[in-house]
């Protein structure tokens, strides 16, 4: 029996890590060093997809599997990264604001055999409108300071979804269904270990 690959996980977001934990998998975490900003006239899910390819080949671990992903939240047609501090994280959530944006996450998985594939997946999302009280409240608690776009939908934020249209582990921050095809693809079998829809079960 040939034994499976190890698994790394190219990325430090614990929520990526909890929805592979979800699958049955115990990944390695590696951080990969990538230069995360926007080229001129790239488009939001072209971006994402090239950054978890560079991540995904960041990670020095020969004849192991790696998975890279990166999240855009994307408004007008700008793209919401992380935010710099509360003042900016409040400036997003107040752009966000009872409108609808999408949500973009690249996946790409290295094989042990070291090659890249990778797919981005994008998901629409209708907030409510927010109270200045509302967006402050929430900046306070510190949660949007990690998260593109300035919100965890699995969080205190999930009060501010009117609708999603698509998958919500992407919003979350890793299209689940989406990854673990590439996974399987790459020889890294799946046993989930519990629901991986909805809320009871995103950078």
């Amino acid at each position: 029996m040939v034994a499976e690959p190890a698994l790394v996980l190219a990325s430090a977001s614990p929520r990526r890590l909890a929805l592979l934990r979800l699958a049955g998998l115990e990944p390695e975490v590696g951080i990969p060093q990538v230069d995360e900003r926007l080229r001129d006239d790239e488009e939001p899910a072209g971006y994402v997809q090239r950054l978890a390819r560079e991540k995904a080949c960041a990670i020095a671990a020969p004849g192991a599997v790696v998975v890279g992903a990166d999240t855009a939240v994307v408004v007008d047609g700008a793209v919401l990264g992380k935010p710099a501090d509360a003042a900016d994280a409040a400036a997003m959530l107040r752009r966000l604001s009872g409108r609808t944006h999408t949500v973009s996450t690249g996946v790409a998985v290295r094989a042990a055999d070291g090659r890249v594939t990778s797919t981005a997946v994008t998901t629409e999302v209708e907030m409510v409108a927010l109270s200045e009280v509302a967006v402050q409240r929430y900046v306070a608690t510190g949660e949007p300071l990690d998260k593109a776009g300035a919100y965890g939908i699995q969080g205190r934020a999930a009060a501010f979804v009117r609708r999603i249209e698509g998958s919500w582990t992407n919003v979350v921050g890793l299209p689940l269904a989406e990854t673990l095809e590439l996974l399987g693809a790459a020889g890294v079998g799946v046993t989930p270990s519990a629901s991986t829809a909805g809320p009871g079960s995103r950078q």
